[in-house]
């Protein structure tokens, strides 16, 4: 895959997100505007380790420039329209509204051991999954990288003020999944861009061990993640393990067969020296039973790979049911049996939508 070379211009009549900006990027605008090239890591290190509020409070840096900042960029362009909780306080949804007035939502869950944030990297998504509730929303835009970056600052913003549950004691994130809503390969980019931004060590400096993407199987995406120098975790939606089942689940399958889709996890596995993790959905009578949970053990034999096994999670209006208690410990039982490390998610955020494969996007009933 092609690397999509990314300028971002800065438009006299239409002010830039700052958050958009790479730390090369900001110290070339700042030597646009007559400034020296340091004034680029002291706004840097307010936006990302310091968490500026505002330009105003960049105290560090001449009133001039902070004006100037004010008028010529915008700190953030996310709008919150709704926040719920669930499970005691413990899951938090977020819905923002975009500046184009599209919506995407994120979610923090917080953990006795950590704190885990699942973000979106599009509004809506093209990848048509049937038991998805955002696939059924089909592709309403990318999303930049500063707008992904934003959902990001604003659960930190609120961890390190002890704006949240202050049982867990959690002062900061510890563990970020490119979950929420769309497709990162299908928005590699500006994904991959935010990916820089919140690891840079002079910056926010999330370790790449701490952050894991999911992908329903782009095998180029794949291909070309192996090739990247940052270490993210891989997580794979495989949901069925052969292609005609596959393909009526997840459409794109029939872009990327099993075939090519393991190939390509395999040269992942053998380049980066990385466990990879299968995401399944179990759907009653559906992609539950003994011999393909037996058909999945044979794909996966030998792979450096874990397998998560994921209830399925009510969506209004499709025509799906979640798999039985014991029907999913069977499941989970014959790839243990074959030596297959497999656990089952545990549930969280069901009550407000905000659980795998709920985001939608729709304001929830107060």
């Amino acid at each position: 895959m092609q690397k999509e070379m990314t300028t971002i211009k800065l438009e006299p009549q239409r002010a830039i997100n700052i958050y958009d900006l790479t730390l090369p990027q900001l110290t070339e605008l700042m030597k646009s505007w007559g400034q020296p090239g340091f004034r680029a890591k002291q706004i840097y290190i307010q936006l990302y380790r310091n968490l500026a509020p505002s330009f105003e409070a960049m105290t560090d840096l001449p009133a001039a420039l902070r004006e100037r900042l004010t008028a010529e960029t915008k700190l953030g362009v996310l709008q919150l329209v709704q926040e719920q909780t669930a499970d005691d306080g413990d899951t938090r949804k977020v819905l923002w509204r975009l500046p184009d007035g599209n919506v995407v939502e994120s979610v923090l869950m917080l953990y006795p051991d950590r704190a885990t944030i699942c973000i979106s990297t599009q509004a809506g998504c093209a990848m048509g999954c049937v038991f998805c509730a955002t696939g059924r929303m089909g592709l309403l835009r990318n999303i930049t990288p500063g707008e992904i970056v934003e959902q990001v600052l604003y659960f930190e913003r609120n961890l390190r003020n002890n704006g949240f549950n202050a049982a867990h004691r959690h002062d900061h994130i510890t563990n970020l999944v490119f979950m929420g809503m769309g497709e990162p390969f299908a928005n590699y980019d500006r994904w991959w861009t935010s990916v820089e931004q919140l690891h840079n060590p002079q910056g926010f400096n999330l370790g790449a061990r701490n952050m894991t993407v999911s992908t329903v199987g782009l095998a180029p995406g794949i291909r070309r993640l192996s090739t990247e120098k940052i270490p993210l975790n891989l997580a794979i939606s495989l949901h069925a393990p052969n292609d005609e089942l596959r393909s009526a689940l997840m459409p794109v399958n029939r872009r990327y067969p099993i075939d090519e889709l393991m190939a390509a996890t395999q040269e992942y596995i053998e380049k980066t020296h990385r466990r990879v993790s299968f995401e399944y959905v179990l759907l009653q009578g559906q992609n539950d039973s003994v011999e393909l949970a037996e058909q999945l053990a044979d794909l996966v034999k030998g792979m450096l790979c874990h397998v998560n096994l994921i209830p399925w999670n009510p969506v209004p209006g499709a025509p799906l049911q979640r798999s039985h208690r014991k029907q999913i410990e069977s499941f989970q039982n014959v790839l243990l049996e074959r030596g297959i490390a497999c656990t089952v998610r545990a549930e969280r955020g069901v009550a407000i939508a905000a659980a795998c494969g709920q985001l939608a996007a729709v304001p929830q009933p107060a």
